[in-house]
C-alpha cells in the first residue's frame, strides 16, 4: 500500500503555484467567454506567427550558411563580389571562418571638393603660394598646421552622422564620466580619512565598501577610454587609407606618375602610406584625450578649488599655468621638425631594404653584398646619429619638465592648501569654516581640516595631472605637426597628379615639363595613331624632359602588324609608354582603343609581372575570379590558353588552379614570358604591344606563339631587336637613323626597296671580307718593322721589348682580329639568309606589295 508523502512545499513554491492557478483560471474564464470565431482566428494567428517565425529563422540560417560558403570560396579564389551601387564586398579570414567587408569607392565629386583644400589653401594659412609643400618642409605649431589638420579631419570625419563621429561622442562621454568619478573619489577619500581619524569604524568600513565599488566602475571607465581611443585611431586610419588608395590606384596611373614624373614624395610613398599614416592617426586619436579631457578637468577642478580655497588660490593656479606653459614652450626643442626629418630618414632606410629584397637575385649574381651592406650601414648610421641627437635634446627638456610638473607643482599645491588655515579671510569655504570656530564635537575642527585637506590634495593631484598632460601635450602637438605635414604632403601630391595641376606662377614653363603638356589623347579609335608626336623622356617636376624623337607620325590599322626596331636606348619602349599614357603627350595627337584588355589594347612589358595569389590569378591578371565569371570563361578556357602558350603542364605540376606560391621565384624566365602570352590569349585584345616579350623563348616556340596570336585576330606591335621576327610582321619602324640617331623610317617588309637595302648590306660585307687577307699581310709587315732596330748604323733584328708589345697583348690582338672576322662572316651569312627568305616571299608577293606602302594601314 502506497504511503502518502509527508513532504511539504516551501512558501516560494506555494506562492508560484497560487500565481499560476490564479492567472490560469483567469485565462480559462476569458476563453470561455469568447466566441468560437474569435478563438479560431486567434489560433490561426498563433499558428501563422509560429510558421512565419520558423520560416524566417530557416531563411536566416540558410542565408548565413550560404554566406559562409561564399566567403570560403572567395577567400580560396582570391576574389570579391560586385554590388549594384558600385561597391565591392570582400571576405577576409577571421578566426575559424570569414568576415565580410564592404568597400565603397570615393566619389569623384569628393575629390573635386577636397582639391581646393590641398591645392589652393587660403593665404592666411601660410600655404597659399600655389605649391604643394615638399616632404622636407619644416612643420610647426602655426596656422599652416591648423589648416592641414582640419583638412585631414574633413576626410576622417566626412559627416556628423558617420561612425567616426559616433565613436568620438562615446569617447567624450566616457571622458566626462571619468572627470565626475575623479570628483567623487576625491570627496570619498576625504571622508574615509576623516572617519579613520575620528575612530568611526562603521562609517570607515562603509566608506571602504563604496571605494571598492567605485573603483570597479572607474576601472571599467578607464578601460573603455583606452578601447575607444584605439577604435577612433583605427577608424581614422581606415578612412584615410581608403581615400589615399582611391587616389593612388586608379585609371590615371597616379601610382606610376607619383614616383616617375612628379617626385613630390621621392621614392618613399610606402613610408608615407604605412608608417607615417599610422603614427598620425594614433597621435590624432590621442589628441582628443590628451587635450580635451585635461581642459575639462582643469575647468571643473579649478571651480571646485575656487569654492574650497577662494579666489586667491584660483589666481595662483592660473598664473602658474601660464608661467609654466611659457617656460616650457620657450625651452622646448622643435619636436615637430625633428620628427618629420626622422620619418624621412626612416623611410629612406626602409626603401633601401625593400630595394635589396626586390633585387636580391641580381645582387647575389654580382656578389654585391658588401656594397649593399655599406649603403645600408651608412643610411642606418645617419638615422642613428639623428635619433641620438633627439634623445640628447630630450634629456634637458625632460629634467626641466619633470621638476616643474611634479615637484614644483606639488609644493605649490601644499602652499595653496594651507590658505584656509593661515589666511582664512582668503580661504573660501574652508576659511569660512575656520572663522566660524570649532564644531560641537570635540576635535571636530582637526577632523574637518583633515577632510578638507585630503579632498583638496586629491583635487590638486588630479589638477596637476591634467595640467601635466596639457603641458606634455605641447610635445605631442609638435610631433603631431610633423606627422600632419607628411600626410598632408602625400595627399596634396596625389591630388596634383590626379588633376594634372602643374603650373608655375611668376615664370615661364620649362620646355617639355609637366606644365608644358599640350598634346591630346583620343580613346575610342579603332587602331593606333600618332600625329606629330615628339617622344620625350620626362624629367621630374619641374624639370623638362629629354627629346628622343622630334616628331613621329604613323597609323596602325587592324591586321597591320608592326615591328619597332633600332639600337638600344633610342626610344623603342618610350613609344609604348606614350601610347599607354604613362608618359605625357607633349605635342600632337595620340589615338588608341578605349579599353585595356578584351576588345581593346593590351601592353606586355619587358619584365613580366607576376602578382600575388593563385595560379588562376596569374593567367587572368588584372581580372579577378568574379570578372572571369562575368566574361563567361572558366578553367577550361584558361587551360586552353596555357596550352597555346606551351604551358599546359603548369596546373598539374603546381598542384591546381588554387595553388598559392611566390610565382616570380617558381617560374623560369621563359615560363614567365610565355605566361604573359597566355594572359594575352585569355584577354584576346584587338591590339597588343609586346616589348621584348619573347627574348627568353627559343626561336621555334617564339614563332608558334606569334602565329597563334595572329590567328586569334590580335594585331601585334612588337618592340624587338631580333631580325627573325620580321617574317611575322607587315611593317618595320626603324629608329636611330641619321647622323644624330634621331630619324626614323617605316618600311614595308618584303618589298623591293628592302631587298635592295639588304643587297647593299651584303655588298658591304663582301668588301670587308675581301680585305681580311690584305689586313693580315699589312699586320705582318708592321710587326716585322717593329722588330727591327738600328744599332751602330746596321740593322739588327731583335726581340720585341716587353714595353712595346708583350706576348699576352699580341695574343689578345690576334683573338680580337679573329673574332671580328668571324662576326663579319656571321653577318654575311645572316644577310644572305634574309635575301633568300625575301626571295621566297616574293613568289607570293602581290602587286600592291611590289609598289610600296600605297593603300596600306601605315601612313607616314
Amino acid at each position: 500500500m502506497a504511503v502518502q508523502s509527508t513532504l511539504r512545499h516551501s512558501a516560494a513554491e506555494e506562492a508560484i503555484a497560487t500565481f499560476v492557478e490564479k492567472y490560469g483560471e483567469l485565462i480559462r474564464t476569458k476563453l470561455r467567454s469568447t466566441s468560437k470565431t474569435t478563438r479560431l482566428l486567434c489560433t490561426l494567428a498563433l499558428a501563422t506567427s509560429i510558421i512565419l517565425a520558423g520560416e524566417g529563422t530557416r531563411r536566416k540560417w540558410k542565408r548565413k550558411r550560404e554566406e559562409r560558403e561564399t566567403g570560403r570560396k572567395l577567400v580560396r579564389t582570391n576574389s570579391w563580389l560586385h554590388n549594384k551601387d558600385g561597391s565591392r564586398t570582400i571576405y577576409v579570414p577571421y578566426k575559424d571562418g570569414t568576415s565580410k567587408v564592404v568597400i565603397s569607392s570615393t566619389k569623384p565629386l569628393t575629390f573635386e571638393a577636397h582639391r581646393r583644400l590641398f591645392l589652393n589653401p587660403p593665404r592666411v594659412s601660410g600655404l597659399g603660394d600655389g605649391h604643394v609643400p615638399a616632404a622636407q618642409t619644416k612643420p610647426g605649431l602655426n596656422l599652416a598646421f591648423l589648416h592641414q589638420f582640419l583638412s585631414l579631419m574633413s576626410i576622417m570625419i566626412p559627416r556628423w552622422t558617420s561612425k567616426e563621429a559616433g565613436l568620438l561622442v562615446s569617447h567624450g562621454a566616457f571622458l566626462m564620466l571619468r572627470t565626475y568619478l575623479s570628483l567623487v573619489v576625491a570627496r570619498l577619500d576625504g571622508e574615509i580619512v576623516r572617519d579613520l581619524v575620528a575612530g568611526n569604524g562603521k562609517a570607515f568600513l562603509l566608506g571602504l565598501a563604496k571605494w571598492c565599488g567605485l573603483g570597479g566602475f572607474a576601472s571599467y571607465t578607464n578601460a573603455m577610454i583606452k578601447y575607444l581611443e584605439s577604435k577612433v585611431s583605427i577608424a581614422f586610419r581606415t578612412r584615410l587609407t581608403r581615400y589615399i588608395h582611391d587616389l593612388y590606384l586608379n585609371d590615371n596611373l597616379n601610382y606610376y606618375k607619383l614616383h616617375n614624373l612628379d617626385g613630390g614624395v621621392g621614392q618613399g610613398a610606402d613610408q608615407f602610406i604605412t608608417q607615417d599614416l599610422t603614427q598620425f592617426c594614433a597621435a590624432a586619436a590621442n589628441l582628443y584625450s590628451s587635450l580635451g579631457k585635461p581642459f575639462v578637468d582643469i575647468c571643473v577642478f579649478n571651480y571646485q578649488l575656487y569654492r574650497s580655497l577662494g579666489p586667491l588660490a584660483l589666481t595662483g593656479l592660473l598664473s602658474n599655468y601660464f608661467l609654466t606653459a611659457s617656460i616650457l614652450r620657450k625651452l622646448s626643442p622643435p619636436f615637430g621638425k625633428l620628427k618629420a626629418v626622422e620619418g624621412r630618414k626612416e623611410g629612406d632606410f626602409r626603401s633601401l631594404h625593400a630595394r635589396l629584397i626586390a633585387n636580391a637575385e641580381e645582387v647575389a649574381f654580382y656578389g654585391g653584398a658588401e656594397m649593399e651592406k655599406t649603403f645600408l650601414n651608412k643610411e642606418f648610421k645617419s638615422l642613428k646619429n639623428w635619433m641620438e641627437g633627439i634623445y640628447m635634446l630630450k634629456i634637458r627638456y625632460n629634467i626641466l619638465e619633470d621638476f616643474i610638473l611634479k615637484y614644483s607643482w606639488s609644493a605649490y599645491g601644499y602652499l595653496l592648501s594651507s590658505l584656509p588655515v593661515f589666511l582664512p579671510a582668503w580661504g573660501g569655504l574652508g576659511g569660512a569654516t575656520e572663522v566660524a570656530g570649532a564644531t560641537a564635537v570635540k576635535g571636530g575642527r582637526e577632523r574637518e581640516r583633515m577632510k578638507d585637506f585630503i579632498t583638496n590634495k586629491r583635487l590638486m593631484l588630479s589638477l596637476a595631472d591634467a595640467g601635466g598632460r596639457m603641458m606634455y601635450s605641447i610635445k605631442d602637438l609638435s610631433e603631431l605637426a610633423g606627422y600632419t605635414s607628411r600626410v598632408y604632403t602625400l595627399i596634396s601630391t596625389l591630388h596634383r597628379a590626379h588633376a594634372n595641376a602643374y603650373y608655375v606662377r611668376g615664370r615661364e614653363n620649362e620646355l617639355y615639363s609637366l606644365s608644358d603638356v599640350q598634346g591630346t589623347i583620343q580613346k575610342g579609335f579603332d587602331g593606333v595613331r600618332l600625329e606629330n608626336v615628339p617622344i620625350v623622356a620626362p624629367g621630374l617636376w619641374p624639370q623638362g624632359g629629354e627629346e628622343l624623337l622630334e616628331s613621329l607620325s604613323l597609323i596602325v590599322r587592324r591586321g597591320d602588324h608592326l615591328l619597332i626596331s633600332g639600337p638600344n636606348g633610342i626610344g623603342k619602349s618610350a613609344i609604348a609608354r606614350v601610347i599607354a599614357g604613362l608618359w605625357p603627350v607633349y605635342r600632337g595627337l595620340v589615338s588608341r582603343p578605349k579599353n585595356n584588355g578584351e576588345d581593346g589594347i593590351m601592353f606586355l612589358p619587358q619584365r613580366p609581372y607576376l602578382s600575388i595569389g593563385t595560379l588562376r590569378d596569374q593567367v587572368i591578371y588584372p581580372d579577378g575570379e568574379a570578372d572571369m565569371r562575368e566574361k563567361r570563361k572558366n578553367e577550361y578556357d584558361l587551360k586552353r590558353a596555357l596550352e597555346q602558350a606551351k604551358l599546359g603542364y603548369l596546373p598539374d605540376r603546381e598542384g591546381g588552379w588554387d595553388t598559392r606560391k611566390e610565382w616570380k621565384d617558381v617560374l623560369s624566365g621563359g615560363e614567365k614570358q610565355r605566361l604573359a602570352i597566355a594572359r594575352l590569349l585569355y584577354h584576346e585584345p584587338q591590339y597588343a604591344f609586346i616589348d621584348e616579350g619573347t627574348s627568353a623563348v627559343s626561336s621555334d616556340v617564339e614563332g608558334l606563339l606569334y602565329e597563334t596570336c595572329k590567328e586569334k585576330g590580335i594585331t601585334l606591335i612588337t618592340i624587338s631587336t631580333r631580325a627573325s621576327l620580321k617574317k611575322y610582321h607587315t611593317y618595320n619602324l626603324v629608329l636611330g637613323l641619321g647622323e644624330r640617331g634621331d630619324e626614323w623610317e617605316v618600311q614595308r617588309i618584303g618589298t623591293e626597296r628592302e631587298k635592295m637595302a639588304v643587297e647593299k648590306e651584303l655588298h658591304d660585307l663582301r668588301e670587308r671580307l675581301a680585305q681580311v687577307e690584305k689586313w693580315k699581310k699589312r699586320r705582318e709587315e708592321i710587326e716585322t718593322e717593329l722588330n727591327k732596330v738600328w744599332v751602330g748604323g746596321q740593322e739588327e733584328e731583335l726581340g720585341a721589348p716587353a714595353y712595346v708589345v708583350g706576348e699576352e697583348q699580341q695574343k689578345e690582338e690576334e683573338q680580337d682580329r679573329q673574332t671580328e672576322a668571324e662576326e663579319t662572316q656571321d653577318e654575311y651569312q645572316e644577310a644572305q639568309s634574309r635575301v633568300m627568305s625575301d626571295d621566297e616571299g616574293d613568289e607570293t608577293e602581290t602587286e600592291e606589295q611590289r609598289t610600296g606602302t600605297e593603300g596600306s594601314g601605315i601612313v607616314v
